[in-house]
Parts: C-alpha cells; structure tokens; sequence
C-alpha cells in the first residue's frame, strides 16, 4: 500500500502559491514541492492532489491511501462532485487515476499530522 500525503497552499487570495505531495510505502519516500501559477488555497489543494496521484499512478497500480486535510477536497472526491465551476475539471482528473488503482481510500486529517505535505507546500510557494 502507498500512502499519499497532500496539501497546497497560497499566500494570498489569490497569490503565490505552491503544493507539497508525500509519498510513502512499497520502498518509496519521495518529496515532491513545486511553485504553482498564483491561485487560492481551495485551488491549489485539487491540485496537490492532481500531481499527487499522478506521481503515484507512476508506482502502482495497487492501493493507494490517500491523506489531505483539506475537508472540500476529501468531500470532493468521495462525492464525485464540486460545485465550484474551476475545479471540476481538476477532480475529473483525479477521479480518473483514481479509477486506475486497485483500491483508492481518501481520509480527512487534522493539519498536524499532515506536517510534511503541509511544509512542502509553503515551501513550494518560495521556488
């Protein structure tokens, strides 16, 4: 099992943003933090978990548990909707990799057990 650990964050409504991706399990611990165009944080949490999911759908095609403390996002997909018109192309996207997997598991967490995605993130905003 491969665990996905995501968060995106934005300095700024909009403004600079960045997304942190965690990847671990099955031998594998990747970092990801990149810069993303200047958006708002609802945005750039589809989107660290768009990367994400990509990134994992590289390693397998097994299960794949997924972490993200943003509520809208986990409501999101275990929902398969979103009323916000910009981010319905974005969970199209993640809801098709997510179909690629075994099994693919979505849970809520508190932002102090999401501490590395969540550093990756505010790291990514400064790249």
């Amino acid at each position: 099992m491969i665990e996905l650990y995501t968060d995106g964050a934005s300095a700024g409504n909009p403004g600079k943003s960045g997304i942190g991706v965690f990847i671990k399990g099955e031998g594998h611990l990747i970092k990801i933090s990149e810069s993303i165009e200047p958006t708002n944080n609802h945005t750039a949490e589809f989107l660290a978990l768009l990367r994400g999911v990509k990134e994992v759908a590289k390693l397998t095609k097994g299960i794949v548990s997924v972490r993200s403390d943003s509520q809208a996002v986990v409501t999101a997909v275990e929902r398969e909707f979103v009323k916000n018109e910009g981010h319905k192309l974005i969970l199209s996207e993640i809801l098709e990799v997510a179909k690629s997997f075994d099994f693919f598991f979505i849970k809520w967490i508190p932002s102090a057990e999401n501490k590395t995605a969540d550093a990756l993130a505010r790291e990514g905003i400064h790249k």
